[in-house]
């Protein structure tokens, strides 16, 4: 039988990093991973020396762009492991540097996304065989059907979905990496539509940004005489790709399999989250995978939207960062970024965006419909 990650011995998130997530500049991608990965090492109170193996979350620089990176923090001699799986790259840097410690491979392991767009539109090669919807179809019209259908379904209405990047854009007010830092009115939300009833603000930027995780076994905290009273647990990882027969919504399809199979692992249940990152590139994306996890029953999100439980304080502080909608997504960075954001919360350290007496925490990202990871982090 397979082994889980909480079969093996316990990882911890030691250190987090960032550099802010921002619109396209004129910053190095080496400056904007670095200064995540110094913010980690300082945070952790380790050095580079320390660090026995790097794994670099990437989709839209290029071929291993990680040594040229971090050999300005030393030539150690040690593995880097680039690794591309879309949105969910820096999701999969964390679930293999977790490998690595669990296993007992090493000790202490860095986790670091970083990405600019240098080029205006991501390239992938062609598979060679016809596909009418590869073209045919663009993410925010997918997702604008999937928001009518929802809306429908629920009986719900386009400004009622929209209360999800209000409250997005009021958490990422309060974050200093976020992308957008401004707070937003539901008149402000839905103005400058761009397919159906989506409009701008409820769509993700793609920008650029680092995010650094430093993880550690409990034989490093304590070789290293690092403060176990700040280190959070990885209680479980959980990863999958997407099955045959879930043609009209996979995302949703994959989430719901993948979520509830990192909550299983952990042993808890999804009510007892108190708080989640979920990939919310489209405001409707939010209310799919949150219901996805049974943290309600189907068509309640919004009810409750409304009466605050998804807000910071509230029952569950869904996207206490502001979500990929405000904290933005740089792709390789994100997935690290929510890890970070769990991490910081568990620890009480979020200031204005604390979420009273957290606990328990789940990340969640997908990769273009096909991959879908996530992570349940315990104080």
């Amino acid at each position: 039988m397979a082994k889980l990650i909480s079969d093996l011995r316990p990882v911890y998130v030691v250190g987090i990093g960032f550099h802010p997530y921002q619109r396209s500049s004129d910053t190095s991608y080496v400056q904007l991973g670095l200064t995540a990965v110094r913010e980690a090492l300082s945070d952790a109170g380790v050095t580079w020396e320390d660090v026995e193996s790097s794994y670099v979350a990437h989709a839209l620089l290029g071929m291993a762009v990680g040594r040229p990176m971090l050999r300005h923090l030393g030539d150690s001699g040690r593995p880097i492991v680039h690794i591309e799986n879309a949105s969910a790259s820096g999701s999969a840097a964390v679930r293999h540097a977790c490998m690595e410690v669990a296993s007992g491979i090493s000790d202490v392991v860095l986790a670091v996304g970083v990405d600019k767009r240098e080029r205006p539109e991501v390239y992938r090669a062609s598979t060679g065989l016809p596909d009418l919807t590869e073209d045919s179809i663009l993410p925010f019209t997918h997702f604008a059907l999937l928001t009518d259908e929802y809306a429908h379904k629920h009986g719900v209405t386009p400004e009622d979905m929209a209360l999800v990047a209000v409250k997005n854009h009021a958490n990422g007010a309060k974050n200093v990496n976020a992308q957008r830092q401004k707070v937003r009115t539901i008149e402000e939300v839905m103005s400058r539509p761009i397919s159906g009833s989506i409009t701008a603000l409820q769509c993700t930027p793609i920008g650029e940004g680092g995010a650094a995780v430093i993880l550690a076994s409990e034989e490093g905290i304590k070789r290293l005489g690092l403060d176990m009273g700040r280190a959070v647990r990885i209680a479980s990882s959980a990863a999958g790709s997407e099955r045959a027969g879930n043609n009209l919504n996979p995302d949703t399809a994959l989430t719901a399999d993948i979520m509830r199979l990192a909550v299983a692992q952990a042993q808890i249940a999804a009510t007892d989250l108190d708080v989640l990152e979920v990939h919310d590139a489209f405001s409707v994306e939010e209310l799919l995978y949150a219901e996805a996890i049974d943290i309600c029953k189907p068509g309640h999100y919004v009810p409750m939207l409304k009466e605050g439980a998804w807000d910071i304080g509230g029952r569950c502080a869904v996207s206490p960062s502001g979500g990929l909608l405000a904290m933005g997504h740089p792709v390789g960075p994100t997935g690290i970024g929510q890890v970070g954001e769990i991490t910081r919360q568990l620890r009480g350290e979020a200031g204005a965006r604390q979420h009273k007496n957290a606990k328990t925490g789940l990340a969640h990202m997908v990769g273009v419909g096909a991959v879908c990871y996530a992570h349940v982090l315990m104080k």
